[in-house]
């Protein structure tokens, strides 16, 4: 394993393990205001500084920063797929579907008086819309999915991806989200799309879809347990 391997790797991972330490950080804040602050503005420092990191290596990544846009076709089927996983992912929320897990409370971006906090959730969209289907499809599927077919993975193309790869990823996948079987959906249509397409563009733009209707969703409909 050499040091390009190693940093290749690294800059893949260390977005993703930034935004789950802040997201440990928020689980085990007080939302009393005994740190001074309102913790729900953590988000803004877990989006924010995941997006620096992005930024920082954004040429690194030649699957995205290099890679032929999607064609015509490819973006709207990847934003059909978007839209069907968030229908699903709303839908498989019965309580055996829901892992038990240490994870924070919901997000509920309330004023103290009840009205909705437009800054906060402004925040929030933009977080889950644009940096973390960028950051989660570098992790899982450019990254993870390809790591596990070969430890070289930079020279795994998506078509030779193999079924084991995709379901140990997909595995690992489901166990960082508490909803797991919407999980499973989610990150085999992910996953499909990248190696249908060949392009991981595909998938981010699928998984930021299925973020920026589900954000809408919730805030319209009130259900931040899905926040």
């Amino acid at each position: 394993m050499d040091l390009r391997f190693r940093r290749s790797a690294l800059v893949r991972v260390a977005p993703f393990v930034f935004f789950m330490a802040v997201l440990a950080l928020r689980g085990h804040a007080p939302t009393d205001g005994s740190w001074g602050f309102d913790t729900r503005w953590l988000y803004a420092l877990q989006a924010g500084g995941t997006a620096l990191l992005l930024a920082l290596w954004w040429r690194e990544y030649g699957e995205i920063s290099r890679q032929t846009w999607l064609t015509l076709r490819e973006a709207l089927f990847a934003i059909a797929v978007g839209v069907a996983v968030f229908v699903l992912w709303v839908n498989l929320d019965a309580p055996w579907m829901n892992l038990s897990t240490a994870s924070t409370e919901p997000f509920v971006p309330r004023t103290a008086t009840g009205g909705l906090d437009w800054a906060l959730i402004a925040v929030r969209i933009a977080g889950a819309a644009l940096v973390v289907p960028v950051m989660e499809e570098l992790f899982w599927r450019s990254f993870l999915m390809r790591w596990i077919q070969q430890p070289v993975f930079e020279s795994v193309s998506p078509a030779q991806v193999g079924l084991r790869a995709v379901v140990l990823s997909t595995f690992v996948f489901v166990l960082a989200h508490t909803l797991w079987l919407a999980a499973i959906v989610a990150g085999l249509a992910y996953a499909w799309l990248y190696i249908r397409t060949g392009k991981l563009w595909a998938a981010v733009l699928a998984h930021a879809v299925t973020n920026s209707v589900l954000g809408v969703w919730v805030v319209m409909t009130g259900n931040w347990q899905f926040w």
